[in-house]
């Protein structure tokens, strides 16, 4: 075909299209286009948001109703102000957040017990300047209007509670305030609304804020290095950049209890450079001992930290554990998503004893700087404290079953379960012949013996 009558094909298609475009059957298309495109927004903007509006009037008109007994006894006998703070809203524009300020009086030292003082709150989810979800009201202040995820999350009215709240309340780790927010409007709804609301009632009687300002604390007997996932990862990055060896172990309320019983066990966590909190059993066992954990610190959320912090340097890691097939898996995981980290070298977790020494040989020929165990505990800890010098590596760490996870072998929990501290359910339903003893019993022994310590402190362990 010569260019001419290429030209002339294009020609005739262009014509044919603008005939097509500008016919009357054209133009009812168009019209027709425009107007689903205006029912679409419609839907969007009018009718999507508003189950979300009758919800919250329902549930804040009734919560007025309830209380106000309490109220009239509280202003009967006490004077009160409103207290208004300026907030940003929905299309940043302004809004007073009001609450009560008591000044005198019996009835306001009821209401103050009671903490409602920041009942007329209500008011603004009433009148449509906020919800009961969504992200947290902010001064004017604290907004960067040049920030444009600070931009978007106003797209949406603040809320009474917000999902970077539960997690921040769950001690898990969150990530930043601005990410959160942008994923709780990207999938809002009622039902999601409703689930963050569920959500939100284990964190407020289990939740504390991360930054306690114990930095150590003792739990049956085993010193727990009360840090956040941050302040793990940079002391774990600062060994690796140091001379020596240092061993990280991971507590849960399993370690515990076998510690509690091999003392072996015990020295070995005492010794231990870095024991961490791992699970909602050593939270709950520093509320009971009024020593807040900083935050859930386990080995499946640092893994993806550490290799994004460690990817592109000069560090090089070593996977020791599981089955052939699940390291593996692992391998293949780190090739694919952090493929800047250097891997020194795996083996699996079954060769024979009498193979120790060669496993230990490859790992020192490899120039491994970090080394990650999973054998399990106790082993992995005590192989880790009886061999780490002869590894040659600057840091090992024992991570029981990240490996299984990282795989594929097993899913991890949901992220809404771990926020409410139930990830121990899911594991315990997908090995329920294994697990089911070390979960039901197992946590009950682990806060029956914290009771314990907390009412007999300094009184001897039994076996």
């Amino acid at each position: 075909m010569t260019d001419d009558s290429r030209q002339n094909r294009v020609r005739e298609k262009e014509i044919e299209t603008f005939n097509s475009h500008y016919s009357r059957l054209g133009a009812a298309r168009r019209k027709l286009r425009r107007y689903f495109r205006s029912i679409s927004w419609f839907i969007k903007m009018k009718l999507k948001p508003l189950p979300k509006r009758c919800f919250d009037l329902l549930l804040s008109l009734s919560a007025v109703v309830i209380l106000s007994p309490i109220l009239m006894l509280g202003f009967i006998f006490s004077r009160f102000s409103f207290y208004r703070i300026p907030r940003y809203g929905k299309g940043l524009l302004i809004y007073d957040e009001l609450s009560f300020r008591i000044e005198n009086g019996r009835g306001g030292d009821l209401v103050k017990k009671l903490h409602l003082t920041n009942l007329p709150i209500l008011i603004n989810v009433i009148s449509g300047d906020m919800s009961f979800v969504g992200p947290r009201p902010m001064s004017p202040e604290d907004v960067n209007l040049l920030d444009r995820g600070m931009r978007r999350r106003h797209d949406v009215r603040p809320g009474l509670v917000s999902l970077w709240w539960i997690r921040r309340r769950a001690n898990i780790n969150y990530g930043t305030e601005i990410a959160v927010d942008l994923e709780y409007i990207d999938n809002q709804g009622l039902f999601s609304d409703i689930g963050i609301l569920l959500r939100a009632i284990p964190a407020i009687l289990l939740g504390d804020a991360v930054g306690s300002s114990d930095k150590e604390l003792r739990i049956l007997g085993i010193p727990i290095d009360n840090l956040t996932m941050e302040q793990a990862v940079d002391t774990i990055l600062k060994w690796l950049s140091e001379p020596g060896a240092k061993q990280v172990c991971f507590v849960n309320a399993d370690c515990a209890n076998i510690a509690y019983k091999d003392n072996d066990y015990l020295k070995v966590l005492t010794g231990a450079d870095l024991c961490l909190a791992d699970g909602v059993g050593l939270k709950l066992a520093g509320k009971i001992l009024s020593q807040d954990i900083a935050q859930n610190v386990n080995g499946t959320d640092m893994f993806p930290i550490l290799c994004e912090r460690l990817s592109g340097t000069h560090v090089k890691l070593f996977l020791l554990g599981a089955r052939a097939e699940v390291v593996q898996g692992l391998v293949d995981w780190i090739s694919r998503h952090h493929p800047g980290v250097q891997l020194a070298g795996y083996h699996h977790g079954y060769f024979d004893p009498n193979d120790e020494n060669k496993v230990i040989e490859s790992i020192r020929d490899s120039g491994a700087h970090l080394l990650l165990v999973a054998f399990g505990a106790p082993r992995q800890d005590v192989w880790i404290n009886r061999r780490l010098g002869e590894t040659g590596t600057r840091v090992a760490i024992g991570v029981g079953g990240l490996f299984d996870f990282y795989s594929g072998r097993l899913p991890r929990a949901p992220l809404w379960m771990r926020e409410i501290g139930i990830e121990w359910l899911y594991r315990m339903l997908q090995e329920p012949g294994r697990l089911w003893k070390r979960y039901l019993i197992g946590n009950c022994v682990f806060l029956f013996r914290v009771l314990k310590e907390k009412l007999f402190p300094g009184r001897r362990r039994n076996a």
